[in-house]
């Protein structure tokens, strides 16, 4: 029933850019916490990019000031731009979708991953 498409992935130069993409259906959009989070091999999967449904947004320090969320509830679609690439930022990205069902109880749900490599 809840469907997280992303696109935007791909082969990038280092000091480049890429916008990622991550539509999302089965949901009520305008109430779901939206994240971006990144796995590289052999290590765990780490949150980059976080926004609330009142857009309020989260950063670790290995991306702030490069990276930015947002969100468009008209079309039902989560963006990452990344700007000032470097070869570590090479992972799987996915697209998270959280829901508060009662209380502290969350939904999470998550896209099937695209690849972004950083390299010369």
């Amino acid at each position: 029933q809840v469907q997280l498409v992303e696109s935007g992935g791909g082969l990038v130069q280092p000091g480049g850019s890429l916008r990622l993409s991550c539509a999302a259906s089965g949901i009520i959009f305008s109430i779901a916490a939206m994240g971006w989070y990144r796995q590289a091999p052999g290590k765990q999967r780490e949150l980059v990019a976080a926004i609330t449904s009142g857009g309020s947004t989260n950063y670790p320090d290995s991306v702030k000031g490069r990276f930015t969320i947002s969100r468009d509830n008209t079309k039902n679609t989560v963006y990452l731009q990344m700007n000032s690439l470097k070869p570590e930022d090479t992972a799987v990205y996915y697209c998270n979708a959280r829901i508060g069902v009662v209380a502290t109880i969350k939904d999470d749900y998550w896209g099937q991953g695209t690849q972004v490599t950083v390299s010369s």
